[in-house]
């Protein structure tokens, strides 16, 4: 249901509504030589009111005509900060009749990575080109002047002219091939159905394919020679996740075709243009015997994440930006739930805890957030909420609101929401009516807090062991500690999820400030938010955290609840809500935990101690060191480091875990492996490094190595065995804590060495230690001209650099530095980003601050220091 215009926001920047597309009818030649490209787009329209102007989108296309039947327009005008072209006609259209508009036009096939665009890689020496586009959000109108807005769908006809050799690809299948002079050709494909323009996408280059038959239409990997058997694994999985789709959402996938393509360069991690899915190379192809098994579940989420929008964000659609996490939000709950179906061994919702719901706890607990529904009004803003609340916060709304209803039920209002509104737009309440009518419940009543209101609350409980009664309290949770009555008038409809000896209550709701509960058995056993399935923190007693340790030890809770448990101990600590030491007490009883969730979370918590610390003095960074040393030595070097083909998903990643642990908190034999095994494997013995330890051994190599290991390393990155590898040792090259190693890493981010997709990850590498967040800080102001010509304010990657080099600080001193670089400077298209790092810094400065005497007490207590 799309929104009347006259309900359209008044600030929100939208074309003029005299017209609306009805079927674009689009010729494009790309030339590599001169990376631009000739075009002709026709334009059916409705005219809805009478008018003698037609406004479209347009940025970087350069307009040679535009006319209507023999009325050629006589004024062309544009509006750069609006990015719009209007055609001024000299006679006026006639409501209710149709017309078309036929535009010629160049464009640019940049190397922004938006829009059509250009990307290169190396075949036998030579660097070869193909185009490709990336239109979401809004760079369709880098390809065409379109009218580029969600909710404006219309079919489209696409031809494309290439050389003979080449291959062309489009959303649709191919109608007909025509030769052309010159030897070239011009694919027309089939029209489209309706949809929107950030979804429409075109390929010509040189591509290779597998395919899978296990599905009635045709399944298809490309990717450049060379790399497309290692397109397989996700060719498989596309054909059983559509048809698990089909079968779970009542409605037939719709189009005769589904392409994945793998592309060189990439500003996200994939695409999910309707039947034409793009990817970045690391997320589409995997090889079982070079790829480990990360990677491996990468590919999997990431592929079907892509595939549950051809459906939800494809077929329907939201009606404006601000319902991007529809989109997003469903995409990432759907893809987790079909993994869980396909892979139940790697038991995905355990991982959900430590890895969705903590990303958008992490976000959501910054000043800076952003509601889930966040409003949107200009282009330069909506790149910006493709973030950890839109995907992960909504998808961990979304499995709140399953558990509560179902997943039967939820799935069956899915359903129906999608049978009712498909080839249509929505806004979020046609989710939840669609849900309500499934349950019998009031899903809107619930959710409409939770999608309009930021943040998320943390509840205090306080116990009355003589009545057994605990009494619950709600407020609003942030990192910083430093909460305003004016930030805390929000009441969470707040799922307390009782877990007791006698089960779990799922039924009581917390909707008021606060309120007291009596336990049938008394308060010898008892957990609040029972698996992690709400969006929240709990504070508990300092004598409870030690029961529930205990309790963690007996096998009362899940792995859910005991991964929960050590994320809120250590958001709590950092937040200054409790003290460091109930999460280092609760860890440092919990050393044979068995599931390599839990312990990831134990690490992850641990090592955000040794962020936020990263600035004070030796000997407590070195007494961390011992402590962690201490938690998983034993257990790593008893599970050893081998893997066999009898071994679990989980046992792989509790080994691979564990032994990265205890390899950056140098462990002796560990080490002493690293090195031996990179010395086989630099010497030829591929063998010699099992993919699932090659992170880990890399980065022993780089804290204990120099100049040599550098140079091997960087031989690495330049003719890798997988994608991923290359990936790991680009990051890796970033950990070298040696001044001028640390110039040369920095030197490769601009040179041509590293992608600019990739500028971000040898970044990853020099965040870890205290030299590399210095040095990349100044690298960011002497460069930083070059930075935003590089990553214009248009993609989500300048936020993500500007984020990466700032937040690594860890004083009040750092942010009034960094504020005063930029106080002159634009901040479009990452002030969100910005603020989000002044928080995450303040953050930290206040934790040391607070729990630095008691974090060395602690660690002397306990003979570490």
């Amino acid at each position: 249901m799309a929104l009347p215009q006259s309900n359209v926001p008044a600030d929100r920047e939208v074309l003029p509504s005299n017209v609306k597309p009805l079927k674009y009818s689009l010729t494009l030649d790309p030339n590599f030589e001169t990376f631009k490209f000739g075009g002709n787009v026709k334009i059916d329209l409705a005219v809805k009111e009478e008018s003698d102007f037609i406004t479209l989108n347009s940025v970087d296309i350069e307009i040679h005509s535009a006319k209507v039947g023999d009325s050629v327009a006589k004024n062309i005008s544009f509006d750069e900060e609006k990015q719009t072209v209007t055609f001024k006609f000299d006679e006026k259209f006639a409501e209710g009749t149709t017309i078309t508009v036929d535009v010629d036009f160049t464009g640019i096939l940049n190397d922004n990575m938006a829009g059509f665009y250009r990307s290169s890689y190396e075949e036998n020496g030579k660097t070869k080109y193909l185009a490709t586009t990336q239109m979401e959000p809004t760079d369709c109108r880098r390809a065409f002047p379109s009218f580029d807005e969600p909710s404006l769908k219309a079919e489209f006809d696409v031809t494309l002219v290439s050389d003979e050799h080449l291959t062309a690809l489009s959303n649709m299948d191919v109608k007909e091939v025509t030769k052309l002079e010159n030897g070239r050709k011009a694919t027309t494909f089939n029209t489209t159905p309706l949809m929107s323009t950030y979804l429409v996408a075109f390929i010509v280059g040189d591509l290779r394919y597998v395919e899978s038959d296990k599905f009635r239409i045709p399944v298809r990997v490309y990717a450049t020679p060379g790399l497309e058997q290692q397109g397989q694994f996700a060719a498989d999985l596309t054909a059983k996740t559509l048809d698990f789709f089909e079968k779970k959402f009542g409605i037939q996938y719709p189009l005769p075709k589904i392409d994945n393509v793998a592309i060189a360069d990439f500003s996200a991690g994939a695409m999910e243009n309707w039947g034409l899915i793009t990817y970045r190379v690391v997320d589409l192809l995997f090889d079982e015997k070079t790829s480990n098994l990360v990677t491996k579940q990468r590919v999997a989420e990431v592929v079907q994440h892509e595939l549950a929008h051809q459906w939800f964000g494809n077929l329907v659609t939201m009606d404006w930006w601000e319902g991007l996490w529809l989109n997003e939000g469903f995409a990432t709950w759907m893809s987790w739930f079909s993994c869980n179906e396909f892979y139940p061994d790697w038991k995905v919702w355990e991982q959900y805890v430590t890895d969705s719901l903590q990303q958008a706890l992490a976000l959501d607990a910054l000043r800076s957030s952003h509601p889930i529904e966040v409003p949107v009004k200009k282009a330069d803003e909506i790149n910006q909420i493709f973030d950890a609340i839109s995907y992960a916060k909504g998808s961990s709304l979304l499995k709140m609101i399953s558990r509560w209803l179902g997943e039967d039920v939820f799935i069956k209002g899915v359903s129906n929401y999608l049978k009712k509104h498909k080839y249509g737009n929505t806004q979020t309440s046609d989710l939840w009516e669609a849900l309500s009518e499934a349950s019998g419940k009031n899903v809107v009543e619930v959710m409409d807090v939770w999608t309009k209101k930021m943040g998320f609350p943390v509840i205090t409980v306080t116990e009355d062991s003589a009545n057994n009664k605990i009494h619950v309290k709600q407020n609003r949770y942030l990192t910083t500690g430093d909460v305003k009555p004016e930030e805390d008038e929000v009441i969470y409809p707040v799922f307390l999820g009782l877990k007791t000896d006698k089960g779990t209550d799922e039924s009581i709701v917390l909707n008021t400030r606060e309120k007291s509960l009596t336990l049938d058995g008394g308060l010898g056993f008892y957990k609040l938010n029972a698996d992690s399935a709400g969006i929240y923190r709990t504070s508990y007693p300092a004598e409870r955290w030690i029961q529930l340790g205990k309790d963690g030890s007996e096998g009362k809770l899940s792995v859910e609840d005991r991964a929960g448990l050590v994320a809120d101990a250590g958001a709590l600590a950092t937040a200054g809500y409790q003290s460091t030491d109930n999460l280092l007490n609760l860890v440092n009883g919990w050393k044979q935990e068995t599931s390599f969730v839990v312990w990831d979370e134990i690490i992850t918590r641990v090592s955000a101690i040794k962020a936020a610390w990263i600035f004070e003095d030796k000997a407590t960074r070195d007494a961390l060191t011992k402590f962690i040393h201490s938690l998983v030595a034993e257990k790593a070097n008893k599970l050893g480091w081998e893997f066999s083909a009898t071994d679990s998903f989980q046992d792989q990643r509790l080994k691979s875990l564990l032994f990265g642990s205890a390899a950056s908190a140098k462990d002796t034999k560990v080490e002493q492996f690293s090195k031996e095994a990179f010395a086989k494997y630099i010497a030829g013995d591929k063998d010699a490094i099992h993919p699932n330890l090659r992170a880990s051994i890399f980065g022993v190599v780089a804290r204990t190595g120099g100049a040599t290991e550098y140079e091997q390393l960087f031989n690495i990155y330049s003719n890798p065995v997988s994608p991923d590898e290359k990936i790991t040792a680009l990051r890796t090259l970033g950990r070298f804590e040696d001044e001028a190693l640390i110039q040369r890493t920095l030197g490769y981010l601009f040179d041509g060495t590293v992608r600019s997709q990739d500028i971000y990850i040898p970044m990853q590498g020099l965040r870890t230690h205290r030299a590399g967040i210095e040095a990349l800080w100044t690298w960011i102001q002497v460069n930083w001209d070059e930075v935003t010509k590089r990553l214009p304010p248009g993609l989500s990657m300048l936020g993500s650099v500007v984020a990466i080099g700032t937040s690594g600080f860890t004083s009040d001193a750092k942010i009034q530095e960094i504020k005063k670089f930029f106080e002159n400077k634009s901040t479009k298209g990452f002030n969100q980003s910005l603020a989000q790092s002044f928080d995450t810094i303040k953050s930290k400065a206040s934790w040391v601050a607070r729990d630095n005497q008691s974090l060395n007490k602690w660690l002397k207590e306990n003979g570490f220091n």
